[in-house]
């Protein structure tokens, strides 16, 4: 059975504290279990953080201008990108708590000033943004590390991600491909999930997946029916706190819930061919139907197609096996709508 690798992006839902990018470290680990079957499940993979640097991140009139929003954590939005912005070192201690708990760390690079982080720790994977998927300056710096690579696709068509796939190959090739729509939260008409058929069938040498950004859990079930082995979804641990992202992303029982329903669904895919499970046998015998008569038959009688019919339970001979009825002689009494087994029979 294959397992999905599921990615917890926390994004900037830590709201610039440590201590509540650890607490969703937390909820990323925790473990998950289907009562009904008692089945233990495995939790996320990872947890993934971004990583901005303000003096590559936008022009100085945008990042001057009044930003005045109920979700603002400053005066301008430069000051509210600041604010959000954690340094290499507590990126540092996240990671470090992560890797207590088991988990894998990506961490998205949104400049090649941020490969600063790399004199710290190594990441077990990078993520380059929609948005960044024309950058190809940062590409190739990132592609030159070696360290695996996830592209996500939400702004991106051919051209823009065979581009990218063309820089990034120069120096390896373990990258994954996630099929995203870069709108918050994606409207249902908008996400066309067929696009990671097309993926499989055209990139299919990449690993691909899906980030998610609908509300709910259905839509990543559904991915990984269609082939998806990567699922990323937005999650914190209060929808309600202040931030763009929080009431996008999911809160601990939608983690849960999700979690949950991705491992079970990859029980459920099982394999691709058509076979009688084991488990149904007891059902099998109790519902299908048996060859039975439609009328008294008498020890010595020789039964004909117009004294037989189908009834449960399904024991004895089934109606491909008429041959084996029809033109025998009976060697016991058998009553009206009885199963005719093969004892009973010459």
């Amino acid at each position: 059975m294959k397992s999905t690798y599921i990615i917890g992006e926390i994004g900037q839902n830590h709201n610039g504290s440590v201590d509540i990018a650890k607490l969703i470290v937390d909820l990323v680990a925790r473990p998950v279990k289907e009562d009904l079957f008692n089945m233990k499940l495995k939790p996320m993979d990872a947890v993934k953080l971004t990583k901005r640097d303000l003096n590559e991140e936008l022009t100085v009139s945008q990042m001057n201008r009044i930003y005045d929003t109920p979700n603002s954590f400053g005066r301008t939005y430069g000051e509210h990108r600041a604010a959000l912005e954690l340094s290499d070192e507590e990126h540092l201690e996240v990671y470090r708590h992560a890797k207590t708990l088991g988990l894998d760390f990506v961490e998205t690079l949104c400049a090649k000033g941020c490969l600063s982080l790399l004199k710290l720790f190594t990441p077990d994977r990078l993520k380059v943004a929609s948005r960044d998927l024309t950058n190809l300056p940062l590409l190739a710096a990132m592609a030159e590390t070696k360290i695996p690579i996830i592209l996500s696709t939400g702004m991106a068509g051919k051209k823009e991600l065979d581009d990218a796939l063309e820089v990034i190959t120069r120096y390896h090739d373990d990258i994954s491909i996630l099929h995203c729509v870069s709108q918050y939260p994606t409207e249902p008409d908008n996400l066309n999930l067929k696009t990671i058929t097309y993926l499989k069938e055209n990139y299919g040498q990449y690993k691909i997946g899906f980030s998610d950004h609908t509300i709910g859990i259905s839509a990543p079930i559904v991915a990984i029916g269609m082939g998806a082995e990567i699922i990323e979804k937005h999650i914190t641990i209060d929808r309600s706190m202040k931030g763009t992202d929080q009431a996008g992303s999911l809160g601990p029982d939608g983690v849960n819930r999700m979690i949950r329903d991705i491992r079970v669904t990859e029980h459920w895919l099982g394999r691709k061919e058509l076979y009688i499970d084991k488990s149904v046998a007891s059902s099998k015998e109790k519902l299908e139907r048996s060859i039975a008569t439609n009328r008294p038959l008498k020890k010595g009688d020789v039964i004909t197609e117009d004294d037989i019919h189908m009834l449960s339970p399904g024991d004895g001979f089934k109606w491909s096996e008429k041959d084996m009825v029809i033109g025998r002689t009976v060697i016991a009494d058998i009553p009206a709508n009885e199963i005719i087994y093969k004892e009973l029979i010459e």
